[in-house]
């Protein structure tokens, strides 16, 4: 048994390292569940005369009559309305404008089909009359960069007659589309623009795994049978606080602090910044790695802590190994299953099952890293949430006021990130969108309110309350309301990105300090772990 708590002191020690290296590409991701990751346009210029709403459109293609990838595309706020159903739209061949940025009458026959021009050199709306004049059924502009634009009308132009369809994709599907047609390959488009559903129903999966991780994380000790990351929090003698401090530099439990809480902020926004100025594929790939190597140490944890909890005897089976000494033979096993998933998550991270992998990598993650870091009182929950509170608003809401961007959508989005995708945040794919895509929850907006949902079981715990008495149960009820209140904003707002924080801080440190000051234990809860030898159990009756 001596062996097997060396090891397990030893993995604990792994964790922790993880622990700080992830700790800081969380905090950055905490708005992510607000985000929609389906592609939206700019502005770009303003649209006197204009009067259509810029929608989001489906370009769909053929080659050679073999249907390919769909691609996404905006309308313009000028030409016809484009159908809102499959079965109405029209397929037509699709001709390069010649010149191609379409400024031109074009030497390319453009008659009865869909012309592809460049952006720039002039306004949207002369290519769209120049396309027109030479006889185009529709006009789809080829952005310079991966984002669309909107496309609005010279300020000149306040009475237009242009009857066809005008749509912007973005560089990449134009590089699809030249290459099909490079190698002669005859190619068919046909534009839509579906109406979006109000909800999807992926958003109450999405909503249940949030509420679970963070119920899963707080009652973690009764799954595993383990108390010992309880008894700290008990009245203590004095022998017995020893004894839970050997227990806590046993485990190596994260104490977070007001000073650790304000430095991370700072330090987040720092790497915030380094993120949105640099960057670039290799950068995402750091994280992927972090991600990995986070999600196989808290994979690994949670298999582990459940296994011996069926079968204690497992973890006297040993075995020496060169650089890890002595360990069970248990945690070798689920080690090497842990890094065959992890493996073949990032190998597959594309696939349109990735997601499953994802989620349950940054599940175990997230379990594990609750059990790491805990909250000891209200105090310093408060400094860390409003910290985080502050942190959301500024880099989503006021960083566009100073950088003409908003930096924390910017960095979520994956600009110049060369089609990698930032790992930290569960995800589940729309199932009634035809646009496809992901309703996603950063790791953040769990972890932080996760931390005082903890803190709240362990209160109720050690005090001996009931449910209804306690607060662990009302605080998970305020996380809950709080993410439907974000994605309520997600809905009203069209799409855009929300801080989530500024909801779910609200519903789950306000709901704690207001029931603290209606019960009359807001100053124990305020002050609590810091002054053991004042503090008294409360009876489960009192309110």
């Amino acid at each position: 048994m001596a062996a097997a708590t060396t090891a397990s002191s030893r993995e604990s020690s792994f964790v922790l390292l993880i622990v700080y290296q992830l700790g800081i590409c969380l905090l950055i991701l905490s708005s992510l569940a607000a985000a929609d990751d389906v592609s939206r346009a700019s502005p770009d210029s303003a649209p006197p005369g204009c009067t259509n709403d810029n929608r989001l459109v489906i370009v769909k293609s053929w080659a050679n009559g073999v249907e390919k990838d769909s691609l996404g595309g905006s309308s313009a706020a000028f030409g016809s309305i484009l159908p809102t159903h499959l079965e109405q739209g029209h397929r037509f061949p699709a001709t390069f404008s010649e010149p191609l940025n379409g400024c031109s009458p074009s030497s390319s026959k453009l008659s009865g089909s869909i012309a592809l021009v460049q952006r720039g050199d002039c306004s949207f709306t002369t290519k769209a009359k120049v396309a027109q004049a030479g006889g185009a059924a529709g006009l789809v502009v080829i952005n310079n960069d991966e984002g669309l634009a909107e496309m609005g009308c010279a300020n000149n132009d306040t009475a237009l007659n242009i009857t066809i369809p005008v749509v912007m994709i973005s560089k990449l599907g134009g590089e699809e589309l030249n290459k099909s047609m490079a190698r002669g390959v005859k190619v068919e488009l046909l534009l839509y623009s579906p109406n979006r559903p109000n909800i999807d129903y992926s958003l109450i999966f999405l909503w249940l795994m949030a509420v679970g991780t963070v119920v899963c994380a707080s009652l973690w000790s009764k799954f595993t049978g383990s108390e010992q990351s309880d008894d700290r929090y008990n009245v203590l003698s004095p022998k017995d606080s020893n004894a839970a401090a050997n227990d806590d530099e046993e485990k190596e439990i994260i104490h977070i602090t007001t000073k650790s809480a304000i430095v991370f902020v700072i330090t987040a926004s720092t790497f915030l910044l380094l993120l949105y100025f640099f960057m670039s594929s290799w950068f995402v790939w750091l994280l992927i790695v972090l991600f990995c190597i986070g999600g196989v140490e808290g994979m690994h944890s949670c298999i582990v802590s459940l296994a011996l909890r069926k079968c204690k005897g497992c973890a006297r089976k040993t075995v020496n190994l060169p650089f890890l000494g002595e360990v069970t033979i248990l945690s070798l096993v689920v080690l090497i299953f842990c890094l065959a998933f992890a493996i073949f998550w990032a190998a597959k991270r594309k696939a349109s099952y990735s997601w499953i992998g994802q989620d349950i990598l940054g599940i175990c993650m997230m379990i594990t890293v609750l059990q790491l870091a805990q909250l000891p009182n209200i105090k310093v929950a408060t400094v860390l949430l409003c910290c985080a509170f502050v942190y959301d608003i500024f880099w989503v809401f006021l960083s566009p006021l100073i950088f003409h961007d908003s930096v924390m959508i910017a960095v979520a989005r994956g600009d110049n990130s060369g089609g990698e995708s930032i790992p930290m945040l569960l995800r589940v794919p729309r199932l009634a969108d035809p646009w496809g895509g992901y309703n996603m929850i950063g790791f953040g907006d769990i972890l932080f309110p996760g931390l005082l949902v903890s803190f709240a079981f362990r209160f109720d715990k050690a005090n001996k309350k009931r449910v209804l008495n306690g607060y662990f149960l009302w605080l998970t009820i305020g996380y809950g309301v709080g993410l439907l209140f974000t994605y309520l904003a997600l809905y009203l707002m069209d799409g855009h990105g929300q801080p989530a924080l500024l909801y779910l801080v609200p519903c789950t440190l306000g709901t704690c300090v207001v029931l603290g000051k209606l019960r009359g234990e807001l100053k124990q809860l305020w002050s609590y772990n810091t002054e053991p030898t004042e503090r008294t159990a409360v009876p489960s009756g009192e309110v």
